[in-house]
């Protein structure tokens, strides 16, 4: 037991690892590991919006740390092709651009971002990378070690550094019996445990979770007896990423006699891509394009689509709202939601179950067990890799405060003492040695808003002036005021917006009119000749007035002219 106990406690060297995206949250995963002259960022990933920040699509990690150190960054090292995980790689090169080493998958998918947003010639910094294979990067060895998770080619990293080797499992589930048969390479987990680690950062997605997380296969089975249960088309929607369960999909809909048309651009792009690279073993004849699916009978149809979190551009949502171009659902088509809600999506999922009811579907969701099991370890498979691991530090990564916390639990009972484990938050800088493990600092982290409509960056205030539009109005005040007699020419005209409802517009006005003529009798002359005073008094006193009546805080914009 305790194979760290080999490590060298006289070495000087020490390393520093920087979450920058990807804990506190689901999704949006980012790091960075140091030493004294190497820096290679781990995976840069997206995570999505909550309702609040209109006409945001997407969040990238703030790049502000990666600036301050980009003489120091060798690499950036991916660890699988989620969003989660590769997502806002074309933002990052629009920034600065770096070696990219990661599988043929991932590097594929983000070729693919990368030709979106015009950076085709940005493959030029691609690394393929082999599987159990050491990569000297800087002071660092890097091995991609073989991940069971719910995309193929997923890996975890161990890197040998000058102060001890790190072991980051990224995104795992240990499936023993995976479709294409590559088992998770648990071997080499336990071949770098013997040698001694000193340090596991774990993904604590599931840590709540007891028990295993079940294999990938058994979704098959599920997919067997609703193919047999459905009697017109079989419309089969999940995440377009998850190429194991549309694969398994189209394998059972061939088997069933029907013809496979993939509707939705991402759910196109990556079975082309999951093909081309030899993935996705299905025959050109077995697929159709959406145009000829009216030439088949019904139960000789299957379409595999994107939109099983609501989204409301998708193909699912499209076809629901009866707004698709070519498919119009009818009340014998059967809809297969192969996917559970992201949390925070919950909303937008449930509403789309009840447009696909309403239109008479047979929707096929959550009342069969196995429609759907996680990519991610629960607890058993976590104990699994920390003891085949048995590190000294432990750092859980990959999950809210409350996930990392349970993670941090699990390992004190598969042995880690629990003062070598630290539970961080985005930004947290910790140093590692064979003697200790430490916060040192915290660095600069935050969000980008991204519109997706145009690929363009939203500013912080402007989501803020939309959120303080949506939860409390806005107030335009137009007036002409006398400088000679320190009152308002006519009547001010006020309209507002999201504050008072409309048959109490006038009143609002008079209300406001009064307010105006109090506070310019009480202006100092001398004030009154600059445009900014008058402004900002008149936006103070409003917003006590509004506040007090209204326990509101609206956008006050006043425009006044001086006569």
């Amino acid at each position: 037991m305790a194979p760290w106990k080999q490590l060298d406690l006289n070495s000087k060297g020490k390393i520093r690892f920087t979450p920058l995206g990807g804990l506190g949250e689901i999704g949006g995963n980012m790091a960075v590991l140091e030493t004294e002259s190497t820096a290679i960022v781990i995976d840069v990933g997206m995570s999505f919006p909550d309702e609040t920040m209109h006409g945001v699509d997407i969040l990238v990690p703030d790049f502000s740390y990666l600036h301050t150190i980009k003489d120091k960054i060798k690499a950036i090292v991916i660890t699988h092709g989620h969003e989660d995980h590769i997502g806002a790689m074309p933002y990052l090169f629009k920034e600065l651009k770096f070696p990219v080493y990661g599988t043929p998958l991932a590097l594929a998918m983000i070729e693919n971002k990368f030709n979106e947003h015009g950076l085709k010639a940005d493959a030029k910094y691609f690394n393929f990378i082999t599987k159990r294979k050491q990569y000297q990067i800087g002071d660092m060895k890097i091995e991609w070690m073989h991940n069971t998770h719910s995309i193929i080619d997923a890996c975890s990293l161990a890197v040998e550094t000058p102060a001890g080797t790190i072991v980051h499992t990224a995104d795992f589930k240990v499936d023993h019996t995976p479709v294409d048969g590559y088992t998770m390479d648990l071997q080499r987990y336990a071949y770098y445990g013997a040698k001694g680690v000193l340090c596991l950062f774990s993904d604590s997605t599931n840590s709540h979770n007891p028990g295993f997380t079940k294999s990938e296969m058994v979704v098959g089975k599920t997919f067997d007896t609703l193919f047999e249960l459905a009697k017109g088309r079989v419309i089969m929607s999940t995440f377009s990423s998850n190429v194991h369960r549309i694969y398994q999909a189209m394998e059972r809909g061939v088997k069933h006699g029907r013809k496979v048309c993939v509707i939705g651009r991402s759910m196109e792009r990556n079975v082309e891509t999951n093909r081309a690279l030899g993935y996705v073993d299905i025959d050109d004849s077995d697929f159709i394009e959406v145009h000829e699916v009216p030439k088949y009978a019904d139960n000789e149809i299957l379409i595999v689509t994107t939109g099983s979190q609501g989204e409301t551009m998708a193909a699912l949502n499209r076809m629901a709202t009866d707004e698709h171009r070519h498919i119009k659902l009818k009340p014998s088509d059967t809809v297969i939601i192969s996917a559970s809600a992201i949390p925070g999506n919950e909303a937008s999922v449930s509403k789309l179950m009840n447009l696909l009811i309403k239109a008479g579907v047979t929707v096929r969701y959550k009342e069969f067990t196995d429609i759907h099991v996680s990519g991610h370890a629960a607890q058993e498979e976590q104990k699994l890799i920390l003891r085949l691991v048995q590190p000294k530090f432990f750092l859980p990564v990959h999950g809210e405060y409350n996930h990392i916390a349970k993670h941090a639990q699990t390992a004190v009972s598969c042995g880690v003492d629990e003062r070598n484990i630290l539970l961080m938050s985005d930004g947290d800088q910790v140093e590692i040695t064979p003697k200790y493990l430490k916060k040192v600092k915290t660095v600069k982290t935050g969000k980008t808003y991204i519109d997706n409509q145009n690929n363009m960056t939203i500013e912080n205030d402007v989501v803020l002036d939309r959120q303080k539009l949506a939860e409390d109005g806005i107030i335009n005040i137009v007036a002409q005021i006398s400088q000679a007699n320190q009152k308002v020419v006519g009547k001010p005209v006020v309209t507002t917006h999201g504050l008072v409802p409309d048959k109490e517009d006038k009143k609002f006005a008079k209300e406001i009119e009064g307010l105006l003529e109090t506070m310019l009798l009480h202006m100092k002359p001398e004030a009154l000749g600059e445009h900014q005073n008058v402004e900002n008094e008149i936006r103070n006193t409003v917003r006590k007035h509004v506040i007090r009546t209204k326990k509101r805080y609206p956008l006050i914009i006043p425009t006044i002219f001086i006569v």
